[in-house]
């Protein structure tokens, strides 16, 4: 496998690690939503990396090494040695919810061969555990999915994610990874601890969570919160949700806010929140994020061995990053350290994770987590 990654900054390219000897299959770019939508940068891609895909995500942070960046743009080039990549994507008014867009998403992806699916989502419009459940219906059951929904910094009006150009940029985009030599690690985990009682959602719609135990989902969340109640819905970001189905062995699953409705006393989230399962809030600190992506890392490790990753993807998420605030590159730095040797870096802050906690566990839409994909060809 053969990866080169530049950056752009201050106006200029620079490689910021490896080196390609021939074409590039695939580039992956993160970079400012703004950026992407400019077709100016998308002529200076091209001549870079003329012959393979170009998909690009927008962010609210874009990993390079273990720096995370605003005004940097990231491509990281690709060409396996003996495999392939094919790119599909589907415009998100495409099918007429995210559960058909996921099954359409994956009946472009050719299966003969596939050994993983890599998938970046707009993150606006988008049920991310909608869109998952129609993936997953639809890819061969040994086909994992890892990836993400993309940000826009802290300002929630609009994303992009794009192929080859700027224009669709409202799109799912899925990467299919091919090649028997190829060994792919996953792992995804937040570092949250719950507190409070847990409740049972009464009523939902969706993504919508109008009751917890019979009462206004609003009106208990803020009698949690107490003075941060004031600092909606950018405090949600602190105190998110982990809802399970209900039998004692079920991994939680972490539910983002993402905007709040006094008029219904409702909270919109990121993915579903089904009526019956049951939910609690979360909090942490520095501390428990750290130790969170260098557990998703060692995950990892189980499945490829230490220092054998070449390529890592990590996706994290924008409320991780609003916590860890000026030390955010520490959740960085603890998962090249677990990883080992040299591999190149990239990813983003995003709206969503999309992975299986580890090997064994079906794929799921996260929010609040690290979640890592690594590549290597035997």
């Amino acid at each position: 496998m053969q990866i080169e990654q530049r950056v752009k900054a201050d106006g200029s390219w620079r490689v910021l690690a490896g080196e390609l000897s021939r074409d590039a299959q695939l580039t992956l770019v993160f970079a400012a939503t703004d950026v992407l939508r400019d077709p100016a940068i998308w002529v200076e891609l091209a001549a870079m990396y003329p012959h393979g895909r170009i998909v690009a995500c927008s962010t609210a942070g874009t990993i390079a090494g273990v720096h995370v960046h605003d005004d940097t743009i990231a491509a990281t080039a690709l060409a396996l040695d003996d495999g392939r990549i094919e790119v599909a994507a589907v415009s998100v008014s495409d099918a007429p919810d995210s559960t058909a867009l996921g099954a359409l998403l994956a009946s472009r992806v050719p299966t003969e061969g596939l050994v993983h699916v890599m998938v970046l989502s707009d993150g606006m419009r988008v049920n991310g555990s909608a869109l998952v459940k129609g993936l997953a219906a639809s890819l061969p059951p040994h086909v994992a999915v890892t990836g993400g929904l993309s940000g826009d910094g802290p300002r929630f009006e609009r994303t992009a994610v794009c192929v080859d150009g700027p224009d669709p940029c409202e799109q799912v985009v899925a990467v299919g990874f091919y090649g028997s030599r190829l060994e792919v690690g996953y792992g995804s985990l937040g570092g949250w601890d719950p507190f409070g009682p847990e409740r049972r959602v009464t009523r939902s719609e969706g993504n919508v969570l109008y009751e917890l135990d019979g009462e206004p989902a609003l009106d208990l969340y803020k009698r949690y919160l107490g003075p941060h109640a004031a600092e909606l819905p950018g405090s949600a970001l602190l105190f998110p949700l982990a809802i399970r189905a209900g039998d004692a062995d079920d991994v939680p699953i972490v539910r983002s806010i993402i905007g709040v409705d006094e008029a219904t006393k409702s909270l919109t989230f990121v993915g579903d929140m089904p009526t019956g399962f049951r939910a609690r809030l979360m909090r942490t600190n520095f501390t428990g994020l750290v130790d969170g992506a260098s557990a998703a890392a060692a995950t990892c490790v189980e499945t490829i061995g230490k220092g054998r990753a070449q390529l890592a993807v990590l996706i994290s998420c924008i409320g991780r990053r609003t916590i860890l605030k000026q030390r955010t590159e520490e959740e960085i730095e603890a998962v090249e350290e677990v990883l080992g040797g040299t591999p190149i870096m990239t990813g983003f802050y995003s709206y969503g994770e999309i992975a299986p906690f580890g090997a064994a566990s079906r794929c799921e839409l996260h929010n609040q987590t690290m979640s890592i994909t690594v590549l290597a060809e035997r």
